[in-house]
């Protein structure tokens, strides 16, 4: 009974050892893949929807970064991205930056696409290249309004025809 007991005791302890192993595991690599030392740039956008602070920052779809703060400048009414880019990874002073989505669902990050200077970024510089993010509502909006001008202009020329040529005494051309 003894010896029962001290087995079960033994396989309930190496279960907790093995789930707070897995836990552990979790929390250093949930979704916020380190950067490591790297070097800050900065970015200003008109529009940042969707994107948070921690968003991975993607060069040819590798993480190369991550938004480390967003602020609001109150005298142009812009929003600032700063971010950290992983060291060793240079980029040329032309390089834009957009605000991307992974999916119709959401999921925000910002992606680089490298210019062709041969000067490269410094840290603590800003990419001057930026395209915000775009909405989704916005664009179907946009689809509709030029839809239904497109159907109201159609029904407007349908309706716009002018009536077949008459003769003199009144009946269409062509008709006894």
């Amino acid at each position: 009974m003894l010896r029962r007991k001290t087995t079960e005791i033994l396989a309930g302890l190496l279960v907790l050892m093995v789930a707070f192993g897995f836990l552990a595991y979790a929390l250093a690599h949930s979704g916020q893949n380190s950067v490591g030392a790297g070097y800050t740039l900065f970015a200003r956008f008109d529009n940042i929807a969707g994107l948070n602070v921690g968003a991975p920052v993607r060069l040819a779809g590798v993480q190369v970064g991550r938004v480390e703060q967003e602020t609001v400048d109150p005298k142009t009414y812009l929003a600032n991205v700063r971010m950290t880019i992983r060291k060793g990874v240079l980029l040329p002073r032309d390089s834009s930056v957009t605000v991307s989505s992974e999916s119709l669902l959401g999921g925000e990050y910002l992606a680089i696409d490298p210019g062709a200077d041969a000067a490269m970024l410094e840290p603590g510089q800003t990419i001057t290249i930026t395209q915000g993010a775009v909405s989704l509502e916005t664009l179907l909006g946009k689809f509709i309004f030029s839809a239904t001008n497109m159907v109201s202009a159609l029904g407007k020329s349908a309706s716009g025809k002018s009536e077949p040529a008459t003769k003199s005494g009144g009946a269409p051309a062509g008709t006894k």
